[in-house]
């Protein structure tokens, strides 16, 4: 049996999909067995995705060995203790069990003792410096006894994966990562050794010397953790391969496919997925909060109430609910609520990494810059990869008017999203506050190479260009800036157009181009803060065109404003761009 379902792991086959569906129900059970509640959904959920098996075929249960049925009264009363939380009275009653199953679960009920008690300490406040001292006592011990039992060759795949988890909790990161591999190989269907994985892969180096089991479950797994590196474009692919192998039906793949969409900032595309998981399963709590990031960004406040109170309907007491609720009240800018319900959030579960993000942010609008940057750390502590944390730090030391400190938590946050202008032009204005001008240079450029969402990274490296007397390249930004924000289609609300606009007037008079100086001038004539300075210069270029001063063309201008942009109507088809070559630093 053992060897046929070894057979059938192998490859990362997906063609019978039969076998893979008895392993998933098998692993779903062996995993409730064993207390991991979490894993056994995981199993259960993508074994709903297939086609339900025949009576025939249906996976017996696990047989039982002569230590088993030992130690089956001890285990029965445990694990009934172990569901109502009583991890120590569970402990106590499987002293001295020997099967595989009753030792998993004897030390995972200390493991857990252990750490319902740290977090029983740390719930009550944000976090004095002492908070992070907190550990959980019980790790030293389980250490010691976990590695005489891996040195043994007593561990099954269970046991390693509690190993891993014991020597991660220590920070002992190398070996917890050679714990999880062998896990892994020794039981490919548990789903959580994976996990633990990918919470301690930092880079794509790092994933490329792992020696993993070649299994489907790796495909699952190389999914998730190219999600997580933000490679979404591998990891979309991957799980399309995953659908068209048969799990078109996984709500687990679905979601994930929605988040890979937030990450790279598709929210359209990841609202209407996220919409889509709704209509299938509607009581569904993961994932929730990211869907109402989505909704916050958007300003969707009658979608964001509506998804609060249904969440508060379902279950008002889980960390995603309190989320929820504390983004809809941030939206309404009642930050002080909002913080209260992440707060909330953290009382539940202290290392859900949002909560700690999201409540850094309601700090810094509510300017408590001290209680900002503790959460920030919080979030990091949890997640090294989380670049909003790395970022949010960044604007606070900025508050702070601590340049240097900026300049390290921003450049954090590029290497982990090297493809974000927002990042970018972050370190951009990094650079010119420490006057490092040519650095802040290529920052601006690069933010406008990879697709500046805010728009802003050219007009801050034509003011650059302005302040170093680059007046031809200056011209150049605006030109191109001016281009960008009428080929969108956008309605001109943009504080910087005028300023481009008056520029570029300017500019043109300066090289006695009388007919685009007058475009330009008209249009500064729109703008409120621009007005006087347009007709002034107008009625200087009248004047000057009356005593007969004829337009240069002398004067080497390889850049026009466009034909359609001197009318007073809007262009709708994207403007060619410019050569912009000059002005790489």
């Amino acid at each position: 049996m053992a060897a046929a379902a070894a057979a059938a792991l192998s490859g990362g086959d997906f063609s019978d999909l039969r076998e893979i569906k008895k392993q998933l129900l098998s692993v779903a059970e062996r995993s409730r067995e064993r207390g991991l509640q979490h894993s056994g959904k995981w199993a259960s959920e993508l074994a709903f995705a297939l086609d339900p098996l025949p009576l025939s075929e249906l996976p017996p249960p696990p047989a039982l060995t002569e230590e088993d049925a030992r130690d089956l009264d001890a285990y029965t009363l445990a694990k009934s203790y172990f569901d109502l939380k009583e991890y120590d009275r569970a402990a106590y009653f499987l002293r001295g069990c020997k099967s595989q199953k009753a030792y998993f679960l004897y030390m995972y009920s200390r493991y857990l003792s252990g750490e319902k008690k740290k977090d029983d300490e740390t719930v009550d406040s944000l976090g004095p410096l002492e908070k992070g001292q907190v550990k959980n006592e019980a790790l030293r011990e389980l250490r010691v006894e976990l590695s005489k039992k891996h040195k043994a060759r007593e561990l099954d795949g269970f046991g390693l994966y509690l190993y891993g988890v014991v020597l991660r909790k220590l920070d002992l990161v190398k070996e917890a990562i050679d714990i999880f591999v062998e896990a892994a190989h020794v039981l490919p269907l548990h789903w959580g050794a994976w996990l633990e994985l990918c919470n301690l892969i930092t880079d794509k180096e790092m994933l490329k010397f792992l020696s993993l089991p070649d299994t489907w479950m790796k495909e699952f797994f190389l999914a998730h953790i190219y999600t997580e590196l933000q490679l979404i474009e591998e990891a979309l692919q991957k799980y399309q391969s995953l659908i068209d192998a048969g799990f078109s039906k996984s709500t687990y793949i679905i979601s994930q496919i929605a988040v890979a969409y937030h990450n790279i900032r598709d929210i359209d595309k990841a609202l209407s997925i996220f919409n889509e998981l709704r209509k299938q399963d509607p009581y569904r709590i993961e994932n929730m909060d990211t869907f109402s990031n989505l909704l916050y960004v958007r300003s969707m406040k009658p979608e964001l109430s509506y998804l609060a109170h249904n969440l508060c309907e379902i279950d008002k007491y889980r960390v995603e609910t309190c989320c929820v609720i504390g983004n809809y009240y941030s939206l309404r800018s009642q930050h002080e609520k909002a913080a209260l319900y992440f707060q909330r959030a953290l009382k539940l579960n202290p290392r859900y990494l949002g909560a700690w993000t999201l409540m850094g942010h309601e700090y810094m609008e509510m300017k408590n810059t001290s209680a900002a940057i503790q959460a920030y750390r919080h979030a990091i502590e949890v997640n090294k990869r989380d670049y909003r944390a790395w970022y949010g730090l960044g604007q606070t030391y900025e508050i702070l008017k601590m340049p240097f400190y900026c300049l390290y938590y921003y450049r954090r946050a590029h290497q982990l999203r090297p493809n974000d202008s927002r990042m970018l032009v972050a370190l951009g204005e990094c650079y010119e506050k420490l006057n490092q001008l040519v650095e802040a240079k290529k920052c601006y450029w690069r933010a406008y190479a990879v697709g500046d969402v805010e728009k802003m990274a050219l007009v801050k490296l034509a003011k650059l260009h302005e302040q170093l007397n680059e007046s031809e390249q200056a011209a150049q930004c605006y030109i191109k800036y001016i281009q960008d924000i009428y080929s969108c289609g956008e309605i001109v609300e943009h504080l910087e157009v005028s300023t481009a606009f008056r520029y570029l007037a300017q500019y043109y008079f300066k090289c006695k181009l009388w007919d685009e100086a007058s475009a330009c001038a008209q249009k500064c004539c729109a703008f409120n803060d621009t007005r006087e300075e347009g007709k002034a210069l107008l009625r200087q270029i009248l004047q000057l065109r009356n005593q007969g001063e004829t337009s240069s063309a002398e004067i080497a201008a390889p850049f026009f404003l466009p034909a359609s942009l001197s009318a007073n109507n809007t262009p709708t088809r994207r403007v060619s761009p410019l050569n912009l070559s000059s002005v790489t630093p």
